[in-house]
């Protein structure tokens, strides 16, 4: 079977709105896809103001920012298939939407952008809500993306993402186990920006400075580290408790940085299973062009003999929004799209809510 499915992906660095029109075949249950079209939209400083405000917002304002901002992704939708001339080629759109509210202990999430409105804008069937059944069944929610790591990328034993959040999915033993390991970019480009930049392009900034062991101690000694999977973060820990924390410390940008590149480096060595010798990682997101990130995992990774490999560009900006198409396709397929293993839900199951279009 062939479908063309767009994916939408919005992370929580609120750098854009990514988009991949992707073609995938499926023959006997292996799965293999081309990348059709690309495209981020970066978003104006009023989205961006408008998503990282949003939970302070009331219960109707929230519900109308849910609302506009649906409206918003099908018109950048539209936007997409003029502009990369595939007009009546998308079959099918799978929308992740803008995370705001994380908490599965609870067992509650949400993510904003109507799926009704991007269908009704765009004419095009969408799957969105992608997180809520595997979270009404007990499970964290996240990560999703394992589900097209073991179908499209199948021949790595780890996969790391680096986003506003990091996360990994680790192939052991014919198992499978994928987490959040700590915030990334998000508190990156905090950092940057106070120097008026959007990001550290390459990690350059970062690299003139020098770590600070006393911040870096303390960094590593967040609760959340010493926690088994299933595991998930929510935006705010980066937001809220980390950047503080770097904010408080006095030290100067390049410095923070510096500390905080290799607490993340650190952090993604440390899942690495004990007595691992060998295997390949795949290396996507934004923080995939970040050479000192890389060159600081590399070397901490080094002892456990594995390679690192950063995909084409293509593959590093646009992996998570292929997947969300390949979501996308499963729900309409009526077969599972989120795995249990993974999250900690009671059963793998078939999510996302699907919205007809014309």
């Amino acid at each position: 079977m062939v479908y063309r499915a767009l994916g939408l992906m919005s992370g929580s660095s609120l750098d854009g709105l990514d988009l991949a029109f992707v073609e995938f075949h499926e023959t006997a249950a292996q799965w293999e896809f081309s990348i059709r079209a690309t495209a981020c939209y970066p978003y104006s400083e009023e989205w961006s103001r408008r998503l990282r405000e949003a939970t302070a917002l009331s219960a109707l304002d929230y519900q109308l920012l849910h609302t506009d901002y649906g409206h918003y992704l099908g018109e950048q939708v539209n936007r997409f298939i003029e502009e990369k001339g595939i007009a009546f080629q998308v079959q099918l759109i799978g929308s992740h939407g803008h995370t705001t509210f994380h908490v599965p202990a609870r067992q509650m999430t949400a993510q904003l952008g109507d799926g009704a409105a991007i269908a009704a804008v765009t004419g095009i069937n969408t799957v969105s809500d992608l997180r809520a059944k595997d979270i009404a069944l007990g499970g964290q929610g996240a990560p999703i993306v394992p589900i097209g790591d073991r179908l499209l990328w199948p021949g790595y034993n780890y996969l790391l993402n680096l986003g506003g959040i990091a996360n990994v999915t680790i192939r052991q033993n014919n198992t499978h186990l994928a987490f959040d390991i700590c915030p990334a970019n998000r508190v990156l480009n905090l950092l940057v920006q106070e120097m008026g930049h959007a990001y550290d392009d390459g990690g350059a900034i970062a690299a003139t400075g020098t770590v600070n062991p006393a911040l870096l101690q303390q960094l590593n000694s967040f609760p959340y580290y010493q926690q088994k999977g299933p595991k998930s973060l929510a935006n705010d820990f980066g937001t809220e408790e980390i950047y503080p924390l770097m904010h408080k410390s006095g030290l100067s940008i390049p410095d923070a940085l510096a500390t905080y590149t290799e607490h993340i480096a650190l952090q993604l060595a440390a899942v690495i299973p004990e007595g691992t010798i060998g295997g390949k990682m795949l290396v996507t997101g934004g923080g995939g062009h970040n050479t000192l990130l890389v060159q600081r995992l590399r070397h901490h990774l080094s002892p456990f003999g594995i390679e690192t490999v950063v995909p084409d560009p293509a593959i590093i900006d646009y992996k998570e929004a292929i997947v969300m198409a390949l979501i996308a396709v499963l729900r309409w397929r009526e077969e599972n799209n989120v795995d249990a293993s993974v999250t900690g839900a009671r059963r793998s199951s078939v999510g996302g809510a699907l919205w007809m279009g014309e």
